[in-house]
């Protein structure tokens, strides 16, 4: 296992009182990486050396402590210039990364899909390109482990040339895969099913959530990004209708502009829903600052016209849930305080998903001759198709769906059953 030092500048008022909490998620960034924190060093200074990022005096305390601790990686919270990257290591003689590389070797040890591992090699190769320059010798003398995962060592010796070819060529590929998941949601949207995604700080519980909403047991893990790839399930509620569930990745504080194509199937689902929830955990000491984080994501997704449903969650971690259970009898339609690794509150998430995705609907019953084939295949486009029992001349149908959309229909609908 390597050994690590974490690395933390702030040269603002606001950096310095974020400091602790920085530290602490690039602490956890660390250890879903696979290695161990053994010091972190803080420096608070008016403005960053443009060689080392930190002072010359820093650099020097970094490698005593290397040597001290025997620590063979050094981790900035900042990213780092390819110079200052480069210097660095030739300072301290050991392995440097930036809080963007670490978070990419993580992805690359998380992805599973096709297109999620093209994703995260696309963004490692747009990260390295600038980064190139000496790095064949700097890697093969710093060696393997994290920050040297996904293109690896072969790769970066190549000549930029043959990089950029090889960048062309993963966006051909994942452009095809899009393009059927394209498809996919649009086949999805054809019909009048309507998709939930879960969204949320990474680590909040979504896919938790997720394997208790669809009776699955997809990974759910306490570290960072245990969910890379998006995951689709048929969620039923008790009275017959049905949606869409999508988990997506988690969130995070300062997400790098080099991740954003290792994060896009995940951000198309949350774009193409009809309804988002947001997973938040109650319990975290920055719970706030991580909502906002979420929701400066949201921002930059101009995502304005998706309802928001807040799914406080981890409420048997609190002393005193009995409590927080009783705020679900005042639940708002926008917020549940819920426990999903014991399903508390559950049925109450349930309950606004229903009022939400389905407020503007009706249930009607309906008996179509059979001799209507046309009007019989139209339903599904237009509405949520709950029964079909198919009798000698006619079916019966239960759908759900606006009323406006019943006008040409009226005289379809069976005697009494018409329910607004």
């Amino acid at each position: 296992m390597e050994q690590a030092i974490l690395v933390h500048i702030a040269t603002t008022k606001k950096e310095k009182l974020e400091a602790e909490e920085s530290m602490e998620e690039l602490e956890g960034l660390v250890k879903a990486a696979g290695a161990e924190v053994v010091k972190k060093i803080f420096q608070y200074r008016n403005a960053k050396n443009p060689k080392f990022l930190v002072g010359k005096g820093k650099v020097t305390e970094i490698i005593q402590q290397k040597d001290e601790l025997q620590a063979n990686l050094v981790v900035f919270e900042h990213n780092l210039s390819p110079i200052q990257q480069r210097s660095l290591e030739d300072e301290i003689q050991v392995k440097v990364i930036d809080r963007t590389q670490l978070i990419l070797d993580i992805f690359a040890q998380r992805a599973r899909s096709k297109e999620g591992k093209l994703q995260v090699e696309l963004a490692q190769l747009n990260y390295l390109l600038p980064r190139l320059s000496g790095k064949g010798q700097a890697m093969s003398r710093l060696g393997g482990g994290i920050g040297t995962r996904g293109p690896g060592e072969k790769k970066l010796e190549e000549d930029r040339r043959r990089i950029q070819d090889k960048i062309s060529k993963i966006k051909k590929d994942i452009s095809k895969i899009q393009k059927r998941r394209a498809e996919q949601r649009r086949s999805r949207k054809k019909g009048m099913t309507p998709v939930v995604s879960l969204i949320g700080y990474t680590n909040a519980g979504k896919s938790t959530l997720f394997n208790t909403l669809s009776s699955e047991r997809a990974l759910s893990s306490p570290q960072l990004f245990a969910t890379l790839d998006p995951v689709i399930r048929r969620i039923t509620l008790p009275d017959g209708l049905f949606f869409f569930l999508s988990d997506t990745v988690g969130f995070i504080k300062k997400l790098p502009l080099e991740l954003i194509a290792a994060f896009k199937a995940s951000l198309e689902e949350i774009k193409e829903a009809d309804c988002l929830c947001h997973v938040i955990d109650i319990t975290s000491d920055h719970c706030d600052s991580q909502v906002r984080s979420v929701n400066n994501v949201l921002s930059e997704l101009d995502i304005s016209d998706i309802p928001i449903v807040k799914a406080y969650n981890k409420i048997d971690l609190l002393p005193d849930e009995t409590q927080i259970v009783r705020r679900n009898l005042e639940t708002r339609s926008d917020q549940v305080y819920i426990s999903a690794k014991k399903g508390t509150g559950i049925q109450n998430l349930k309950q606004v998903f229903r009022q939400v995705l389905f407020k503007h609907m009706r249930l009607f019953s309906l008996r179509i001759p059979k001799s209507e084939k046309e009007i019989i295949n139209s339903f599904p486009k237009w509405s949520v198709v709950l029964k079909r029992v198919d009798n000698k001349d006619f079916y019966d149908l239960e759908i759900m769906t606006d009323p406006k959309n019943m006008v040409n229909y009226m005289s379809y609908i069976k005697r009494g059953e018409i329910h607004w």
